[in-house]
C-alpha cells in the first residue's frame, strides 16, 4: 500500500522554538516531510508553516491530532490537516469573457488545478457550452438592479447545496454586494487588470494603449467589501511598447489574467495562502 500524502498548515504568534516543536511532533509519528515552508513576519509577529508529508501504513491520525492539539493550545496556534487527495470544492463564476474559465477547466481536466469544480455560474448563457463539454452543472443566474438581492440569495443557496469551499470570479462582471462579500470573505478570489488602475470601465486595454503604457498585468486577490482592495494572492506583468495594437495588448492581458488566476486558485486550494492582516503569505 502506497504512503498517504497529507497537507499540514499552521499559524501562530511567533516564538523561539515553534518550528522545532512542530517538526518534532511530525518526526515523533515517523512522518516523512517531502516539502515544507515557514515564515516569521517581523511586523505582525506571526509565524506560518506549510508542510506536505507522507504517512506509512499504521499512521494513527487520531493520536497525531490529539497530541498536536496540546501543542497548538500552548502556542496559540491555528492549524489544519487534510489528505492531499481531499481537494476543496470550487464554484466558478463568469460573465461573457471565457479566457480564465477555459484555462481553469483545462487545468481541472488535467488534474493540475488542486480543486474539484462543483459548478459554473453565469449571469449570461454564453459560456454554457464550456460546462456541457466538461460535463459540469451550469447555472444561469441573471442579475439586474431589481433582482440583485434574489440572485445573490440563489447563489448562496447553491454554494450550500454543492458544499462549495471556494468561489472563483473568473471575469465575473458584476459587483458583489457588501453583504455577499462579507459572507464569502476568505473564500472568494477575483481577478482584474492590476497594471491599469487608472483605466476603469469598458475596454481598459484600449484606454491603456491610448496612454502608451509600458506594462500590463493582472492581480488575483480575495474579495472584500472594499472593491478590488482585498488581500493580494498573485500578480504578474509583461512589458509592452508602441508596436502593440490595442487588440494585441488586450490579448496579452487576457493571457496574464488566466495565468495569475490559476496560480491563485491552486495556491489557495493547496492551503499555501495565509491571511496576514491586510496581506497574505503565499508559499508557492
Amino acid at each position: 500500500m502506497s504512503a498517504q500524502k497529507y497537507i499540514f498548515r499552521a499559524a501562530a504568534p511567533d516564538g523561539i522554538g515553534i518550528l522545532a516543536d512542530v517538526m518534532s511532533h511530525l518526526a515523533s509519528h515517523r512522518l516523512n516531510v517531502t516539502e515544507n515552508h515557514d515564515f516569521g513576519d517581523p511586523e505582525t509577529k506571526q509565524f506560518f508553516i506549510w508542510a506536505k508529508f507522507e504517512a506509512e501504513q499504521g499512521f494513527n491520525e487520531t493520536a497525531f491530532r490529539d497530541g498536536f492539539e496540546a501543542l497548538a493550545a500552548r502556542r496559540g496556534m491555528d492549524w489544519s490537516l487534510r489528505l492531499e487527495a481531499q481537494q476543496p470544492r470550487a464554484l466558478i463564476m463568469v460573465s461573457k469573457g471565457d479566457h480564465c474559465l477555459n484555462d481553469l477547466l483545462y487545468r481541472h481536466r488535467r488534474g493540475r488545478l488542486g480543486a474539484h469544480i462543483t459548478a459554473i455560474v453565469s449571469n449570461h448563457e454564453d459560456t454554457k457550452w464550456h460546462a456541457d463539454r466538461h460535463d459540469l452543472p451550469f447555472h444561469h443566474i441573471p442579475v439586474t438592479k431589481a433582482t440583485k438581492a434574489d440572485a445573490e440569495k440563489r447563489l448562496l443557496d447553491l454554494i450550500d447545496e454543492t458544499e462549495t469551499d471556494l468561489i472563483v470570479l473568473a471575469r465575473y462582471m458584476q459587483i458583489l454586494s457588501n453583504d455577499l462579500s462579507r459572507a464569502l470573505e476568505g473564500r472568494c478570489i477575483n481577478i482584474h487588470h492590476s497594471a491599469l488602475p487608472s483605466f476603469k470601465g469598458a475596454k481598459p486595454y484600449h484606454q491603456a494603449h491610448e496612454r502608451g503604457v509600458k506594462l500590463v498585468g493582472a492581480t488575483a486577490h480575495y474579495v472584500t467589501a472594499d472593491l478590488d482592495e482585498g488581500p493580494i494572492i498573485a500578480q504578474d506583468v509583461a512589458p509592452v511598447d508602441h508596436r502593440l495594437t490595442a487588440a494585441r495588448m488586450a490579448e496579452l492581458g487576457r493571457d496574464i489574467e488566466a495565468r495569475v488566476l490559476a496560480r491563485a486558485v491552486t495556491a489557495h486550494a493547496e492551503g499555501r495562502v495565509f491571511l496576514n492582516q491586510t496581506r497574505t503569505v503565499v508559499f508557492e
